[in-house]
Formats: C-alpha cells, sequence, structure tokens
C-alpha cells in the first residue's frame, strides 16, 4: 500500500511539474509574441528618451544662465520643432523629386554601364560563353517599365505606406521626445524615490552623470552628422553626382553611427557614383578619403572630449554588436549604453570593490 501511494504522489508530481513547465512555456512565448507586437512603439519610447536626454544639456545649460527652467525648455522644444518641421519640409521634396528623376534616367544608366571600359573587356575575355548586350538589353528593357523599379519596392501601395508610417513614426517621437523633455525631472524623481533613502545619493550622482554622458553623446554625434550631411550635399552638387539630397542623407545618417557609419555611408555613396561615372566615383572616393580624416583626427575629437570617455576598442565591440542587435538604431545607441556601464562600473563596482 505504501508502495502504490509512493507511486500515485510521484505521477502526480510529475504531471504538476510538467503542467507548470508547460503553463510557463506558453507565458514566455505569449510574452515574446506580445512584444513583438508592440516593438515598434518601443522603439519610438527609447528614440524619444534618447533624443530628450540630447536636448537635456541645452536646457540645462540655459537654466545655468538664470533662465527659468520652464522657459528653458519652451525655447528648446520650440528650436527642436522647428528645426524637424524644417529639415523635414527641406529635405522630403528635394529627395522625392531625385528619386523620381533617378527612376527615370535607370534605362540611360544601365546604357552607360554597358558601354564602359570593364564591361567591353568582360565581353572580350567571355566571348561566347556569356552574351553581356543581351543581359543588358534585357536588364534596360526590365527597367524602362516604371510598374517594374516600383515592384521592387513592393508597389505602389507599399511604398505609400511606407511613407506614412515614417510620418507618423516622426510625430510620436517628436511629440514623445517633447514630453520627457518637459517631464525630465519627474521621471528622475519618480526613480528615485523607489531607491532606499541609504542608496540614493550615489544613485542620484550616478544617474546624473550618465544622463549627463547620454545627452552629450547626442549632440556631440548629430553635430557630427550634419557636417557631413552638408559637407556631402556642397561636394556631391559641385561635381554632379546622382541624388545629391539623398546620398547627403544618407552620410548623415552613417555618421550617427560612430566609427563604422562613416565609412559604411562613404562606400555607399562611392557605389552610387561610380555607377554613373568612373570619374566621379574616383571624385567621391577622394573626397571621402580624406574627409574622414578630418573627421577622425580633427572634428571628432574636439566634438566627443568631453561627451562619452570610451576606450577605441570598446566603441568598435559596442558599434559591432550594437547594429547585429538592434539595427541602425541599435548601433547608434549602442556607445552611450557602454559608457553608462563603464560609468556604473567606476562609481559603483569599483568602490564597493575596494571596501572589502
Amino acid at each position: 500500500m505504501g508502495k502504490g501511494q509512493g507511486k500515485t504522489l510521484t505521477l502526480n508530481s510529475a504531471f504538476r511539474v510538467g503542467f507548470t513547465g508547460t503553463l510557463g512555456v506558453g507565458l514566455a512565448i505569449g510574452l515574446m509574441m506580445a512584444l513583438q507586437s508592440v516593438a515598434t512603439v518601443i522603439i519610438y519610447i527609447g528614440l524619444a528618451l534618447f533624443l530628450a536626454l540630447g536636448l537635456e544639456p541645452i536646457i540645462l545649460w540655459l537654466v545655468e544662465r538664470k533662465l527659468a527652467r520652464s522657459v528653458a525648455v519652451v525655447l528648446v522644444v520650440l528650436a527642436f520643432v522647428i528645426v524637424v518641421a524644417g529639415a523635414v519640409l527641406l529635405i522630403a521634396p528635394a529627395v522625392i523629386s531625385q528619386i523620381q528623376q533617378f527612376i527615370g534616367d535607370l534605362p540611360g544608366i544601365v546604357a552607360n554601364i554597358s558601354s564602359t571600359g570593364w564591361v567591353t573587356d568582360l565581353e572580350q575575355r567571355f566571348t561566347g560563353a556569356v552574351d553581356l548586350d543581351a543581359i543588358f538589353a534585357s536588364l534596360g528593357d526590365w527597367v524602362s517599365d516604371p510598374k517594374n523599379v516600383l515592384s521592387l519596392g513592393g508597389g505602389v501601395v507599399s511604398i505609400g505606406a511606407g511613407i506614412l508610417s515614417f510620418v507618423t513614426g516622426v510625430i510620436i517621437v517628436v511629440i514623445l521626445t517633447i514630453y520627457f523633455a518637459v517631464t525630465m525631472p519627474t521621471i528622475k524623481s519618480a526613480m528615485f524615490s523607489l531607491v532606499a533613502a541609504s542608496s540614493r545619493p550615489t544613485v542620484e550622482s550616478v544617474t546624473e552623470e550618465v544622463t549627463r554622458s547620454i545627452g552629450r553623446y547626442v549632440l556631440g554625434q548629430v553635430s557630427l552628422g550634419i557636417v557631413n550631411g552638408v559637407c556631402s550635399a556642397i561636394f556631391l552638387t559641385i561635381i554632379g553626382a546622382p541624388l545629391p539630397a539623398l546620398l547627403a542623407f544618407v552620410a548623415f545618417l552613417a555618421s550617427l553611427i560612430p566609427l563604422v557609419g562613416p565609412i559604411t555611408g562613404a562606400v555607399i555613396i562611392t557605389a552610387s557614383c561610380l555607377m554613373v561615372s568612373p570619374g566621379l566615383g574616383i571624385a567621391a572616393g577622394i573626397y571621402y578619403l580624406v574627409y574622414m580624416q578630418v573627421e577622425a583626427y580633427l572634428l571628432s575629437p574636439r566634438i566627443m572630449k568631453a561627451a562619452v570617455d570610451v576606450p577605441g576598442a570598446l566603441v568598435i565591440i559596442a558599434a559591432i554588436a550594437g547594429g547585429t542587435l538592434g539595427g541602425v538604431l541599435g548601433a547608434v545607441v549602442a556607445v552611450p549604453v557602454a559608457a553608462s556601464g563603464l560609468i556604473i562600473i567606476r562609481k559603483v563596482v569599483v568602490p564597493a570593490q575596494a571596501k572589502k
């Protein structure tokens, strides 16, 4: 009887463990699906908080000049909205018109590529094996039909939906950024109230240093992006590069990613110029080779010196890891996250170990 009861209890325990484990797995899957469904919202919130921290040093600078914080917030927010709206109104029409022009010029670009020296050389090397003339003729006929080009982006409906989604996202991020910028002291006070009173001074000190570091980093990286974008727009317009506004916007976005971003942007822009003319490609390559040296040894040290104190090797590792995990946005936020981790180690972990 005792053995039978023991077996029954064991089976019941196994059932309970299995049932509980199944519920746990189901709950985990449900949470993962829920996170995936709100991933876009989380990205919006994170990006808005990131931008708000970037505006915070400007607000504090105005407050130190004896300006009331409410007035400083209003001035900074108004300037932020004007800059974003102006950038959208100035860049968007030019980018859209240049994309339309590029679609119209695609047949000519393909024809020019088919007549370049390296294509002729390849055709001579592979005579009888590959008919490059037929390939380029087919490609030219294909790109001559606008419907085929639009199908690359998923069709007119998908492109329109993408543009609408982008505009909606920009509006949401701007609104959230304004909200976070206005309520930043309240958010910090609420976070500090959750910490034990004995640890609160240390937490406040570390938090303030982390937020200042992130804010300075955002301002510095955006400044580098603006310099690269403006210089690229001027240079590409002078040499007659294709889609100068779009390529300058690519240069701006690429510069937001530390170290690897400018190189990636330079490769993309140089390749785009090579599609039109070898001379344009060589000119673009030389320009970006010189510009990256100027940025690395002159601009970046001056702009980013007071922003984050992170070793160069850690910057590269953080940027690559962030880009792998979170794409462009992950690469952008990876460096300030690494800097924040170093600050916590220096201010919390090292002193705690020294007391032991």
